[in-house]
């Protein structure tokens, strides 16, 4: 059994491609659209649960690319506050109806847009421990809840002023095992049902694929505009779910 809804696979392959794209070497923030794209057809927490096993695989990929890069040090500091962000994530959704995380998938990609729009050029100091910590708490959160958790971590990651190959590693490291422990909430609210594994299955081909092109693109593209794409994006997203949660409550 599988979605059959042609308009499913209209959102779902260019999100699984995206998403592959960010790990790979545009950045994880990159894969901030694929949840708000799919969720315009399926419901945000059906659409989170059919991209994570297909994460997992990207995962497997991206740390084989990226294992020998990352900055130990600052994954140490943010691990913590990351795993207690899916602890509160998975409660938080166990109680959430339908319309509440619309407004919730909705307003987060209007407030990620916003905090791109901000960020822009802004001269930012290093956190120190708190810092670490809070920022990495809302990361395991958003991306517990809809996949998204790149632009907290973000937030702390860029004024440390890695190397571009050393930011993208440790981003890469990160959301791998943050990933993983994702799979415990989402087995327990009961989401890898036959439908969405067999459809996260279909789709799992264009994980590698999205990896490789992102690897590939790396040094070959201007990041700035593909952002900007992909926030344009999500803006729209953002808005559509964001009207749909607000009518249906």
């Amino acid at each position: 059994m599988l979605v059959t809804d042609p308009w499913f696979y209209v959102t779902a392959i260019p999100a699984v491609l995206i998403y592959g794209i960010g790990k790979g070497g545009l950045g994880g923030a990159l894969g901030i659209i694929a949840v708000p794209m799919m969720a315009i057809v399926i419901s945000p927490t059906q659409a989170a649960a059919i991209l994570l096993p297909i994460l997992c695989v990207m995962d497997m990929f991206a740390v084989k690319q990226h294992h020998t890069s990352a900055d130990y040090s600052v994954l140490k500091r943010m691990l913590p506050g990351s795993l207690l962000g899916v602890f509160l994530a998975g409660l938080f959704l166990s109680i959430m109806p339908a319309a509440g995380l619309k407004l919730l998938v909705g307003g987060l990609s209007l407030l990620f847009c916003l905090q791109y729009v901000s960020q822009r050029g802004a001269t930012q100091r290093p956190a120190g421990l708190a810092g670490a910590w809070w920022w990495s708490l809302l990361s395991g959160f958003s991306s517990t809840a809809i996949h998204a958790g790149g632009g907290p971590a973000s937030i702390y990651l860029l004024p440390l002023k890695l190397e571009k190959v050393a930011l993208i590693s440790t981003m890469a490291l990160l959301f791998a095992i943050i990933n993983l422990f994702k799979l415990v909430p989402y087995t327990v609210l009961g989401e890898f049902n036959t439908i969405n594994l067999m459809t996260a299955l279909l789709l799992m081909p264009l994980a590698p694929v999205g990896v490789y092109m992102g690897v590939g693109l790396l040094h070959r593209v201007s990041q700035i505009w593909v952002y900007r794409l992909c926030y344009l994006f999500l803006l729209l997203s953002g808005i559509k779910l964001f009207a749909d949660g607000w009518l249906s409550k």
